[in-house]
């Protein structure tokens, strides 16, 4: 069989909150790709934000190590294009093609794709019909076609019958009110045109015999627009879907617990192809995995903020047991700009969240505390595990060449970000000199 096609299938903001995840999150497509493929439990983004997480995922570095610390569209970059993964594929008689979202560059055209589909915008309703009429095309293969939608971003569209705020539930972080369940009723309208879009892709390839030789790779980029999770270092920030379904073991609804970072992708889809891993790549093939050779290939994953709408830097380490957090500012207040607008947000700013002072550090034990609520900096019962993982992010940071350990890090000429002490990202922001 010639090497595999690869399909990468990326939302926005969706987090894990679909029904393969146990939510209640109707999303019937992507379930039944779970049931195919391969469903990872355990997976993170190396960033809660939306260009550094696609960034690390496609260049298979920690967002720091490619330059992308901040968003594509306020003038954050990778420090080399040629870093992404279609130019490593092109090398093994790949062709490429994008359609909709790739939010790692201004424009496109400076990411080198062989084609750049026409779409009229990145929402599904554009997107899928272009990579639908893509596939019906015969494309020549092997082929890399990425599918990026916009949903589930805000703004999200009305609840339709299918969604009753009624019987609605926000996530965890989220206070269970009137406002807050018709949000998500809202975000579960987003996910539905999301998930009914996947579904016509994955259609299209079974139409055109290409599903059996195609490795299907949907994730999406980090946690949920709501207070808590997105721009946050907590699981619910971080933690993402991943499901993959094709050659390479990924294939009879299985779900695998072995704790993934986003840039594992990169040297797996290495792997899988059997050809030799740039020398950049910082993360690790999941096939011995996949294949049962082992349990797990990484001991920790990492993850990271610097620049949102505002400076807000932050680095946080996850084990199975452990988590840590902690921020390079010393602000007496949250970088409130970072949160998307809200009635999530607006309740806590009602109630005083301006105030509130963020942890230098934040240590949770995900056993006990899994929605890392309970910060045990300052236990003596925690001081030994903690000291064991601020020596694991240091030395992860040493390893990485993380210029945070230089002291602030300066957003580049031309960026546009807003002051931290801001209210919302909508409010006015300057261009880097």
């Amino acid at each position: 069989m010639s090497r595999p096609n690869i399909l990468y299938i990326h939302s926005h903001d969706t987090g894990r909150y679909i029904q393969p995840y146990g939510y209640a999150v109707p999303t019937p497509n992507l379930q039944r790709l779970a049931e195919q493929g391969l469903l990872f439990r355990q997976a993170f983004c190396a960033a809660p934000t939306c260009s550094p997480s696609r960034a690390a995922l496609l260049t298979g570095q920690a967002p720091h190590s490619c330059g992308m610390i901040g968003l594509a569209h306020r003038g954050f970059r990778l420090n080399d294009y040629g870093q992404h993964i279609v130019h490593t594929l092109r090398k093994a008689g790949y062709a490429s093609s994008l359609a909709g979202i790739q939010h790692v560059a201004k424009e496109p055209e400076q990411i080198g794709y062989d084609r750049i589909l026409d779409t009229q915008t990145s929402r599904a309703e554009h997107v899928a019909p272009a990579a639908v009429e893509f596939l019906n095309a015969a494309p020549a293969q092997p082929f890399f076609l990425s599918v990026g939608f916009f949903e589930t971003h805000r703004e999200f569209p009305e609840p339709g019958p299918a969604e009753d705020d009624r019987y609605c539930r926000p996530p965890a972080p989220v206070a269970d009110t009137p406002a807050n369940r018709r949000d998500m009723a809202a975000f579960m309208a987003s996910a539905r045109i999301y998930d009914a879009a996947v579904g016509e892709v994955l259609a299209a390839l079974d139409a055109n015999g290409l599903a059996d030789n195609t490795l299907v790779i949907s994730t999406a980029d980090h946690g949920v627009a709501f207070p808590g999770m997105k721009c946050n270092l907590t699981d619910h920030g971080i933690g993402v879907m991943l499901i993959m379904r094709g050659p390479g073991g990924f294939v009879g609804g299985k779900a695998c617990d072995a704790l993934v970072s986003q840039i594992d992708l990169f040297p797996t889809i290495c792997d899988l192809l059997q050809i030799a891993p740039p020398d950049w790549l910082q993360g690790k093939s999941l096939l011995p995995v996949v294949s049962g050779e082992v349990e797990d290939v990484n001991e920790a994953v990492f993850a990271e903020v610097t620049y949102h709408a505002a400076y807000e830097p932050k680095r946080a380490a996850r084990t199975r047991r452990w988590k840590y957090i902690r921020r390079y500012d010393d602000r007496s207040g949250p970088v409130l700009p970072n949160c998307d607008d809200g009635p999530g947000k607006d309740l806590w700013l009602e109630h005083g969240w301006r105030d509130r002072r963020p942890g230098a550090e934040q240590f949770y034990d995900l056993v006990f505390d899994p929605n890392e609520a309970h910060n045990l900096v300052g236990e003596t019962s925690a001081a030994e595990a903690l000291d064991e993982m601020r020596d694991r992010l240091d030395r992860w940071m040493q390893d990485t060449a993380d210029p945070l350990l230089d002291g602030a890090v300066r957003a580049p000429s031309g960026a546009v970000v807003n002051d931290p002490d801001s209210l919302s990202p909508r409010d006015p922001s300057h261009v880097v000199a």
